[in-house]
């Protein structure tokens, strides 16, 4: 259930950042020049992946401490941390999904 709570806690929040971006007032014209001082759109796909590989380490590292003993970890901890990491890469899964998605439905486009 605590899965489900996460998942929905991110949904919500990737969501109130759509929102965010959709309020502002968008350029009349579109530049040509990249903004310099906007992040690419691989930077922020990597630090996602990043991200997710970071809660995993940390699940593994907390759950063979749990495992061999060391105190101060207990079994709460270790079980909100595995939450969190399979939250967030099943929330990377559906972000790479949905980018197969557009890249093959482009692929099909005609020139």
């Amino acid at each position: 259930m605590t899965q489900g709570v996460e998942f929905n806690r991110l949904m919500l929040q990737m969501r109130s950042m759509q929102m965010e971006a959709m309020s502002r007032p968008q350029p009349a014209v579109a530049p040509v020049a990249q903004d310099v001082n906007a992040p690419a759109f691989d930077d922020l796909l990597q630090q996602a992946v990043n991200r997710v590989n970071e809660l995993q380490k940390t699940t593994s590292e907390l759950q063979t401490g749990y495992e061999r003993g060391v105190p101060g970890i207990d079994l709460a901890e270790v079980m909100v941390a595995s939450q969190k990491s399979s939250v967030a890469f099943q929330a990377m899964t559906q972000v790479r999904n949905k980018l197969i998605t557009a890249y093959e439905d482009i692929m099909k486009m005609p020139i």
